[in-house]
């Protein structure tokens, strides 16, 4: 396109098929919030104000007593476990983290202690929360839990995640049970989840969303929840949480997505993102080496992906090459590649432009047909990806 803003400025027009990523901006923005961002954006507003009417809006949409908006749902996990720390004394809040109150630890799964491109126990800490881990990567009984909670208990923290552990953990409704039969509040990170009333439903006490992810806003978080809860959280905007404000524009422009999130045809959208994915599939059946499979999303989200799975003595490429070929490509193509190692990966149709499903197929269709072509197999030693996977970061800002 030749008013791609990325090309002024000498970015590379990548084609997100991914997902909801924040390394890749996360999503599309809405319309609504665009108009709302810049409508307030030459104005003065009172901001607690302002977070009132948001609180109202995040209410009505999750069925909360009270909610606000924050830098991003990381943000929202430091700033809840903090206000269950602190509750509303003012001078815990500027203490925190070096000099936390003795009730100051925060149960989490050991499954649950995820990557989400920052460790979730680090977001814990920052808060001056001491994290209590208990299971194991693979099993948390009832028994760890009950066994785990004390009177230094201040919080227990759950991730619903595809990046966590699926299973042998501690289900939602039991997790909350345990924790509410011991006076502990339950903290909720359902950043990337459709979903915005089942959490709560569900027995948390707070609730943490990303406003930029499938809503469709400006960076940001939400945390909704229990009034009194949600108003500690709050307050950490005295503490730790003024470095992690968020400005006029992404409280308008979230309130604004929320309000478009209740009025959009979701049921259009999948159908739209289905033929995006039959369209895919037609492409790779019958390949050498190539499986195409529309699977759910594994949260039970409404909508589904497509796992590629690629075998490499047939299609003379490994899983990993392919997603490296096609994301240094002309355009490139960033597909979801977190599980590579198993020799697949999968496509996400939630974040593309009209008319890019079908360079999608293209792409796949060349960088499959070049494979073919090649003598050899291509295959990079798979620790090669660990060896170089932050080089990028780590130069940077050459």
């Amino acid at each position: 396109m030749s008013d791609d803003i990325r090309s002024k400025i000498g970015l590379r027009p990548v084609i997100n098929v991914s997902g909801t990523m924040t390394s890749l901006g996360a999503s599309i923005v809405v319309p609504e919030a665009i108009a709302a961002m810049a409508a307030i954006l030459p104005q003065f507003v009172e901001i607690n104000d302002l977070q009132r009417k948001a609180s109202a809006v995040i209410a009505r949409l999750a069925g909360s007593e009270a909610g606000f908006v924050t830098a991003s749902c990381s943000s929202g996990i430091s700033l809840a476990v903090a206000g269950a720390i602190t509750g509303n004394n003012l001078l815990a809040v500027e203490k925190l983290p070096d000099t936390a109150p003795d009730k100051n630890e925060v149960i989490v799964q050991m499954g649950h202690v995820v990557s989400y491109g920052a460790p979730v126990d680090q977001a814990i800490r920052l808060a001056g929360g001491k994290v209590v881990l208990i299971g194991q990567a693979t099993s948390t009984h009832r028994f760890h839990m009950e066994n785990a909670i004390s009177e230094k208990t201040a919080a227990a923290v759950y991730v619903i995640s595809h990046h966590v552990v699926d299973y042998g953990l501690l289900h939602l409704t039991e997790f909350v049970e345990i924790a509410h039969s011991k006076g502990v509040p339950v903290i909720v990170d359902a950043a990337s989840e459709y979903d915005l009333k089942l959490f709560l439903a569900q027995g948390a006490d707070i609730v943490l969303y990303s406003g930029h992810k499938f809503l469709g806003g400006p960076t940001s978080g939400i945390v909704a929840g229990r009034k009194e809860l949600v108003r500690n959280a709050f307050l950490q905007n005295m503490g730790i949480g003024r470095g992690m404000k968020v400005g006029k524009e992404s409280i308008y422009g979230t309130m604004a997505a929320l309000e478009a999130w209740e009025k959009r045809d979701h049921a259009g959208i999948r159908e739209r993102e289905t033929g995006y994915l039959n369209l895919w599939k037609r492409t790779l059946d019958g390949r050498p080496g190539v499986t195409a499979l529309i699977e759910p999303d594994p949260t039970n989200n409404p909508l589904d992906r497509m796992r590629v799975i690629i075998s490499a003595p047939e299609a003379h490429i490994t899983a990993w090459d392919l997603a490296a070929a096609l994301a240094r490509g002309n355009p490139p193509v960033i597909v979801r590649d977190h599980e590579v190692e198993h020799h697949y990966f999968y496509l996400d149709p939630c974040n593309l432009h009209p008319g890019q499903e079908t360079i999608v197929a293209t792409r796949l269709a060349e960088e499959l047909d070049n494979a073919r072509a090649s003598n050899e197999i291509i295959a990079t030693p798979i620790e090669n990806r660990s060896r170089h996977r932050f080089d990028g970061i780590l130069n940077w800002p050459d």
